[in-house]
């Protein structure tokens, strides 16, 4: 991915990106590479105050955003986290100012045209979740020519949720489970967790093992609620745009001190 230090692939497969500072250093050393999540998602909230406090339009704080995706899916690379899920776009965010919106539309186009190669090239395969059909043509077209794309030795995952829900994802998926028992494709008694979860946007993805939010809010913002059910939730006060590698690797780091015990004792 494009920045002042190019990703190199290491022998074992994993995408690397720049030198690690000390403190990066640091923090690499204390992850045990055994017990890393498979996969992790981020709420990237924080980037209108993180442009508000420096009197800037809310609109440079997502284009500011951009260098925090770039150094979370380089951090991925590094650790050889198979899956990325960014909570890109949500279905509440048409509420927002139009101009701001298509702000935001434009940049997604402009990423994709700009990032989309380097990752392909460093095995990172592009998926989507989410309605697409409010979205403007233009993007929808250029979604479906970018999902289309699948790296010569497929190393990474990057979901990214955009026009998406949990709520409307849950809602969708129970439509489509009615049609196919209407239909005669499904019995009810056959309606389990996991054929539930097979109509979900993430039908093939794992479910996450970490959550982090940026922005310091204490919530999930409808997002993934089905399949947020035993992750680890890791909040930071730190506004997306100014969320670095050195952020990611302590999440990582928090994550492995905790006991996961999925309802057991």
């Amino acid at each position: 991915m494009p920045n002042a230090s190019t990703p190199q692939v290491t022998g074992d497969g994993a995408l690397v990106g720049m030198a690690a500072e000390p403190g990066e250093a640091r923090l690499l050393a204390a992850i045990d590479r055994k017990r890393l999540p498979v996969h992790v998602a981020i709420i990237m909230d924080g980037n209108g105050r993180w442009a508000t406090r420096r009197s800037l339009p809310r609109v440079e704080g997502h284009r500011a955003g951009v260098s925090a995706l770039r150094a979370a899916v380089e951090a991925c690379g590094d650790l050889g986290i198979r899956y990325l899920t960014v909570y890109a776009f949500s279905t509440e965010n048409w509420e927002r100012p139009e101009e701001e919106v298509g702000f935001l539309m434009d940049l997604l186009l402009d990423v994709i045209d700009r990032e989309l190669p380097r990752l392909t090239e460093h095995g990172v395969r592009l998926r989507i979740i989410g309605d697409p059909d409010r979205l403007p043509a233009a993007v929808r077209r250029k979604l479906e020519d970018a999902v289309k794309l699948r790296p010569d030795e497929e190393r990474m995952t990057l979901c990214i949720a955009l026009n998406y829900g949990g709520r409307s994802e849950i809602a969708r998926a129970a439509r489509l489970l009615a049609r196919d028992v209407l239909q005669g494709r499904l019995r009810p008694e056959e309606i389990g967790e996991s054929t539930f979860a097979s109509y979900l946007y993430t039908a093939g993805l794992p479910d996450p093992d970490l959550i982090i939010r940026t922005g310091g809010e204490h919530r999930v913002s409808n997002f993934l609620l089905w399949q947020l059910a035993y992750a680890e939730l890791w909040i930071t006060p730190v506004y997306w745009p100014d969320f670095n590698r050195v952020h990611f690797f302590e999440a990582i780091v928090d994550y492995q001190r905790r006991q996961r015990r999925f309802g057991r004792v």
